[in-house]
């Protein structure tokens, strides 16, 4: 029997885009796409170690106490899973350095580096980066273009110059500890995804365009194996024309943008994962 392409998407403590993001990884041609309840992770029920590809879906975890997902992080790094002396975060490193992959899309995002997941450079787990409030002091829902470094070692961007998604955050704002760590971010083609102007190659620091003044126009980061991806807009939220907002007014392909990062994501696992 050919074996199976398996996604994990984490539910619970505030997500709510998990529905959107199994139906990503199904479409994209995943054999599964379970949405697990992180209490069942915490209680042992599930194991991570039977799925390829995990995500942490967009949402508002424990309603931004603390700033976006800085408590969903501090709950996955001390929490313990119920019969063992792991942490679920002790889980999540094992998961990474057995060659499988991870996506965190918008609180996801922000949960991935108030954990240290990101950017991680050299194995450094310490939070060194952060989201914030956007610049303009308020909720942004929009479409944003991104483009896409090409020299990027990032799984999920391969094949991709330009792609336009919908953001929809109040922090949104990338930042580093200094700019001796965004160099290296900058020297080692990390930073994958930045908003940019309709051509899909000026970068921008104007609003609208970059929705949140982040540092740079990061809007999407990637550890240096490539593997581990997170970014604020919401590639599942455009994975078919329909979602376009001009959908009724332009010929559009079937396939929505978002799509192409599950794809890849998918391609990648069944070359080099079963």
């Amino acid at each position: 029997m050919t074996q199976q392409v398996r996604a994990i998407v984490i539910s619970g403590n505030g997500t709510n885009c998990e529905r959107e993001v199994a139906n990503a990884c199904l479409l994209a041609g995943a054999d599964v796409a379970d949405i697990v309840h992180i209490s069942r992770l915490l209680a042992g029920e599930v194991n991570l170690n039977d799925y390829h590809f995990l995500n942490f879906a967009g949402g508002f975890l424990d309603g931004d106490d603390l700033g976006s997902a800085k408590a969903g992080a501090n709950r996955l790094r001390h929490a313990q899973v119920a019969n063992s002396e792991q942490t679920l975060a002790d889980q999540i490193l094992e998961f990474v350095a057995s060659g499988k992959l991870v996506m965190g899309v918008c609180n996801g995002f922000q949960l991935m580096v108030k954990m240290g997941l990101l950017p991680a450079l050299d194995g450094d787990q310490r939070q060194n980066t952060t989201l914030t409030f956007n610049d303009g002091g308020r909720f942004e829902d929009r479409w944003t273009y991104l483009k896409v470094d090409t020299d990027s070692p990032c799984v999920f961007t391969r094949g991709l110059e330009g792609i336009y998604l919908p953001v929809r955050h109040g922090e949104g704002k990338f930042v580093t500890e200094s700019e001796t760590l965004l160099q290296q971010l900058e020297d080692q083609h990390l930073s994958v995804l930045k908003y940019c102007e309709a051509d899909y190659q000026n970068t921008t620091m104007e609003f609208p365009l970059n929705p949140n003044g982040s540092t740079a126009a990061i809007a999407g980061l990637c550890d240096q194996t490539g593997r581990i991806f997170g970014l604020m807009p919401h590639p599942e939220a455009y994975v078919h024309r329909t979602h376009h907002p001009r959908w009724t007014r332009e010929e559009l392909p079937e396939e929505g943008m978002g799509l192409w990062l599950y794809q890849n994501a998918i391609t990648f696992i069944r070359e080099n994962l079963l």
